[in-house]
């Protein structure tokens, strides 16, 4: 280490001491950053509470002592025990907005949020939108984003996982949400009651066994449950292709994540005209259909159920 821990005193100065101890570890980034320098500065300045960042010149201000241990044993933690920053801190961004997290959901991080930024046009009408369902909703931030941005709807959260749902309550309480968004137990859509709604996102167990096996260490901090999605990761998805369309009134879309399982995906369908989204700040393998093309295909999705 060229930077020495006793002579730092502001922000700045242990941004780079972080990022310079992150340098000499094999560590992954994909969780909310993608390098040491933006890790670095991620859990500084969310320990200083200086997120969202909207003044640069407190990179220049002193650090207190206090701080600085708190944050220097979070710099080890992070390097010893490969442990994704958000885990640490208690708090992921997404959607422009903080969620609380733990090693009971998945750290968010999906393409999802520019597409709620965009409120999903043109697929999507603001003016008709009222019931949403965020489906596998882990620490709720798809769903509670999608509330925000459709302040007329109200959203289901729901999650086979208890502890899951534990972490979404805590979130929608954050926002105050508790009027227009309800966390639901239901394993995909058996608890739910062909409810009616106009828009269903989901982000599955999608990562198929052989990716689930080379995964860096940070992967295996997460709850196994939220990535595996059986040997060609594509278990959950048949299931919801399968079932949306009872979900969804007539107009309705139904957008689902996969990931990079989303050229398996198309082999298994290559009938199937799944849109693809494009994603301007990096991200892919998020498709839509509508509940009509739902219907259209729905042989097809059950033939793959047998």
């Amino acid at each position: 280490m060229t930077i020495k821990l006793h002579e730092i005193n502001t922000i700045n100065g242990l941004i780079s001491y972080g990022a310079e101890l992150f340098d000499t570890a094999s560590l992954f980034y994909g969780h909310g950053t993608d390098n040491s320098v933006d890790e670095a500065a991620y859990i500084v300045l969310a320990l200083t509470h200086n997120l969202p960042l909207n003044d640069e010149s407190i990179f220049s201000e002193q650090i207190t002592d206090a701080d600085k241990k708190n944050i220097v044993d979070i710099f080890h933690r992070r390097v010893a025990e490969k442990i994704p920053a958000a885990y640490l801190i208690g708090e992921a961004w997404f959607a422009g907005r903080p969620f609380y997290v733990n090693e009971q959901v998945l750290v968010p991080r999906s393409p999802f949020a520019e597409l709620i930024g965009d409120k999903f046009m043109p697929w999507v009408n603001i003016d008709k939108t009222s019931r949403i369902l965020d489906l596998c909703t882990g620490s709720g931030c798809i769903g509670i984003a999608c509330a925000m941005s459709f302040p007329n709807a109200t959203v289901d959260l729901s999650d086979v996982s208890v502890a899951a749902l534990n972490v979404a309550e805590r979130n929608i309480e954050r926002y105050e949400l508790a009027g227009r968004v309800t966390a639901i137990q239901s394993n995909l859509f058996d608890n739910l009651e062909e409810k009616g709604y106009d828009l269903i996102v989901s982000n599955p167990p999608y990562v198929g066994h052989q990716e689930l096996a080379t995964l860096p260490d940070e992967f295996n901090k997460e709850p196994q449950l939220g990535l595996d999605g059986g040997v060609s990761g594509l278990d959950l998805v048949h299931k919801i292709l399968h079932q949306a369309s009872s979900q969804l009134n007539d107009g309705g879309v139904l957008y689902v994540e996969v990931g990079n399982t989303d050229e398996a995906l198309q082999q298994c369908y290559p009938e199937i005209p799944f849109l693809w989204q494009d994603f301007e700040y990096g991200g892919h393998g998020i498709f839509m259909l509508t509940k009509e093309q739902l219907l259209e295909y729905k042989s097809l999705f059950q033939a793959k159920l047998s």
